[in-house]
């Protein structure tokens, strides 16, 4: 014999405890309610348990109303759609129930169906049941087409309306957030909000069709119950025609008045949840605040109750009481709002002084967007412009070193419909248009791409682009095209910027971040440099001149080490820069590195070598280079003819030179090929493989 104590298969053996606390569970509870519903379908109830549940059936629903009438907006009820479903699952199983009771017990008489159906089939047809099935088809009318069908109507609309101004409310949040008035957790808490309105107003719209069912539903079990319990009650029990019409009319009245009220109330609450969109308050106070607080409205109220009281054969007391009473309530208004209000003078003088401050604020990057771009902020079907600008800035603070400043997004009436304005600080850096519900082509070989649509410039790099409607994806990219959508090109244009204005980028109160957030055990390097050595604005002025050649400045404490080796024998940033480069030539090496792992590298003549080192004028930190105009167009020519050609054979090599006059070539480079890279011999790591593509 087995064990009574021994632990069962899942660690403990269960006992009636532990049943009664997964009982206690909320979804269990659930679960076995709705099998508790399905259960009433099929088994028959006796008598008294369909009293008990027909009384659970009304106080939940008055406690439904309730619950709408008090709270404050309607999205803190959200489960209400779910509320709806299984409330009307439920009266329709106890209309089952009940059927099964009446035409079962009515030939008992009219208690055979329970105390609570035969009391309100008395108390509703006043010993007449003519009067009973016209109460109850008004009811069922008054339910059906105006209280559900209403609130069905606004739940649509309400839905229709959220859904089309989500992209708007989006990109406030979005804004908001870029300009710092709110934090990341309360925009997330906004997103779900809104997320969560635009789909309970939509629960709603559907879940209004199951009230209209059931008042459908309703009027067919009546009119089955009547028939069926006449007809059963002449021919198999054999009771009087009259007394049988009489009995079952009454427990079907009954029966549908029991199902109908709940019914009714809680319509009645669905109408007040979706009506109260945009109120705050319970709806006590948004009816007290919205119509009882206007001095001229309640005075018009009183002048229109005494002239009707005034009226031949019209009772007096009852409009009199409500003239009286809407005129003192108008009088005690009217006094209230002249009294002055009271004033503050130091909040007064902060929100005055607060415009101005703001006004100097100025925003880092900032893009501006066209009406017709506004679906780019919250696009479902692909990923948002706001998620690609957060992986943006994720991207370049791994590539370069440094979080790039938020980027605030709003929208500029003045620009075209689709169009957008790149800005940092302030000043337009690029602007473009692209064209939603199209696609960009572009030939990865340099030429027009040949397919119906839109030719244009794309505005990162200027190659030729096409707009093409999105089905011709397919056919596109058969033929090898590149195709990007509107948001990625968007994007990939803020990228050229942000690396284009790198430099500008890094403030002083960004260096001191770096500086801040550095590993513990770095942070002696910091304090021995700075400010004995090097003050924090030298080695800001450092950092942005490697930024300005896109060098990434990840390895601080490298870069730091390179800044404390130079800093004691010059002043000059140029020169400081030339022995951190030096100190990063493994990290540039490897930046710059071919397909096949070799650096390609272009050289220059010793004839140029000579040339450049012999223009150098002045001593010490402030040479110059005085290149003759003609010598300095032959250098470009040269510059420009060798790197074409190694472009056509599918390198991207750097121009490696000799350290004294690295700086003064690169001066001259960017002036035209900003984006090539320019080495010295000493930041070419030894174990680099060097592959030789051009001389100039």
């Amino acid at each position: 014999m087995a064990d009574a104590s021994a632990p069962s298969r899942y660690g403990q053996t269960p006992n009636a405890r532990d049943v009664w606390g997964w009982i206690a569970r909320g979804e269990v509870a659930l679960a076995l309610g709705v099998v508790g519903i399905v259960v009433l379908l099929i088994l028959p109830i006796p008598a008294f348990l369909l009293d008990l549940l027909l009384a659970i059936s009304i106080t939940s629903a008055v406690l439904i109303l309730m619950t709408s009438l008090l709270i404050k907006k309607p999205l803190e009820f959200t489960g209400f759609p779910m509320v709806l479903l299984v409330t009307t699952l439920y009266r329709l199983a106890l209309n089952i129930a009940s059927t099964r009771l009446i035409l079962g017990h009515g030939h008992e008489g009219v208690h055979g169906a329970g105390h609570i159906i035969e009391a309100f089939g008395k108390l509703m047809t006043g010993g007449s049941f003519v009067i009973g099935l016209i109460v109850f088809a008004i009811l069922v009318i008054v339910n059906f087409t105006v209280i559900t069908k209403g609130s069905g109507r606004i739940a649509e609309v309400a839905a229709r309306f959220t859904l089309d101004s989500m992209p708007g409310k989006q990109m406030a949040i979005d804004a908001d957030l870029s300009a710092g008035l709110i934090d990341e957790t309360e925009a997330k808490k906004r997103r779900k909000d809104l997320e969560q309105e635009s789909t309970f107003f939509g629960a709603m719209d559907g879940a209004s069709k199951f009230v209209r069912g059931d008042a459908v539903a309703g009027l067919i079990i009546v009119a089955i119950n009547i028939i069926g319990g006449i007809l059963i009650g002449v021919l198999q029990h054999h009771i009087p025609i009259a007394q049988a019409a009489t009995t079952y009319t009454l427990m079907t009245i009954g029966d549908g008045l029991v199902s109908q009220i709940p019914a009714l109330i809680i319509s009645i609450s669905a109408g007040f949840l979706v009506s109260k969109s945009g109120v705050e308050g319970s709806a006590d106070k948004a009816l007290v605040t919205q119509l009882a607080m206007n001095p001229v409205s309640l005075g018009m109220v009183s002048a229109a109750a005494g002239v009707i009281a005034l009226v031949p054969g019209m009772p007096i007391i009852p409009f009199a009481a409500i003239s009286i009473g809407a005129g003192a309530l108008s009088w005690r208004r009217s006094q209230k709002s002249m009294e002055p209000a009271p004033v503050e003078i130091e909040p007064i003088i902060a929100q005055a002084d607060e415009p101005i401050a703001q006004t100097l604020a100025i925003d880092e990057i900032k893009i501006e967007l066209g009406y017709g771009l506004l679906g780019l902020i919250n696009d479902l079907e692909g990923r948002r412009l706001t998620d690609q600008i957060k992986a943006l800035r994720r991207t370049l603070a791994s590539d370069f070193g440094f979080v790039m400043p938020s980027v605030r997004i709003l929208d500029n009436m003045r620009l075209p419909s689709q169009g957008y304005a790149i800005r940092i600080k302030e000043m337009e850096a690029g602007a473009g248009e692209v064209r939603l519900g199209h696609m960009m082509a572009m030939d990865p070989r340099g030429g027009q791409v040949e397919l119906p649509g839109e030719h244009v410039r794309e505005p990162a790099f200027g190659l030729p682009a096409t707009w093409v409607d999105e089905n011709l994806r397919e056919e596109a990219t058969f033929r090898g095209y590149t195709i990007v959508d509107p948001a990625t090109v968007l994007t990939t244009h803020l990228t050229e910027i942000l690396k284009e204005n790198m430099p500008d980028l890094l403030s002083y109160s960004e260096v001191q971040k770096l500086l801040k957030d550095m590993p513990a055990e770095q942070k002696k390097l910091v304090e021995d440099l700075v400010p004995s050595v090097v003050t924090a604005t030298t080695i800001q002025r450092v950092l942005q001149a490697l930024l300005r050649e896109r060098v990434s400045i990840r390895d601080l404490p490298a870069i730091l080490e390179g800044i404390g080796e130079a800093a004691p024998h010059t002043a000059s940033v140029t020169l400081l820069v030339e022995q951190v480069r030096a100190r990063l030539a493994r990290q540039l090496s490897f930046a710059h590195r071919g397909e096949d792992g070799s650096l390609p590298i272009v050289t220059l003549t010793p004839e140029w070598e000579n040339a450049f080192a012999d223009a150098l004028v002045g001593t010490g930190d402030d040479k110059q280079l005085a290149l003759a105009p003609s010598r300095l167009q032959d250098f470009v020519r040269g510059v420009r003819e060798t790197f074409e050609r190694a472009a056509l054979a599918g390198d991207s090599p750097v121009l490696l030179t000799s350290p004294n006059i690295r700086p003064y070539v690169r001066s001259i480079i960017e002036r035209f090929r900003g984006q090539t890279p320019v080495m010295s011999q000493n930041e070419v790591h030894p174990r680099a493989k060097l592959k030789t593509v051009g001389t100039i």
